[in-house]
């Protein structure tokens, strides 16, 4: 990037943002995002037309258990809990203001 970021993008930004920054705040971030810049300015001066692209660094392992089948809840016993069923199904108020 030929142009470094300014005071006045920082500025702006914020105000987007909704960000209330003090000019320390806005200074220091400055710095950083134009820092950030160069080291992306590096990045792509680099040739990498050899390189393949990946998508993982790391090859993947499944961290998760085996799927095991449980019994559930019994219907009849959560509907005995319940406030109101109707019809094997939890009765609930309406929610728009319209009458079953």
């Amino acid at each position: 990037m030929s142009e470094r970021i300014t005071t006045a993008d920082v500025v702006k930004v914020a105000k987007l943002a909704r960000l209330d920054l003090d000019p320390a705040a806005i200074e220091r971030t400055t710095a950083q995002l134009a820092g950030m810049l160069e080291h992306f300015a590096d990045i792509d001066a680099l040739d990498l037309g050899d390189v393949q692209p990946m998508n993982q660094p790391y090859p993947l392992v499944n961290v998760f258990r085996d799927d095991v089948i449980v019994a559930g809840l019994n219907r009849d016993e959560v509907l005995a809990a319940a406030p109101d069923a109707e019809d094997g199904r939890f009765r609930v108020p309406p929610i728009l203001g319209l009458d079953s």
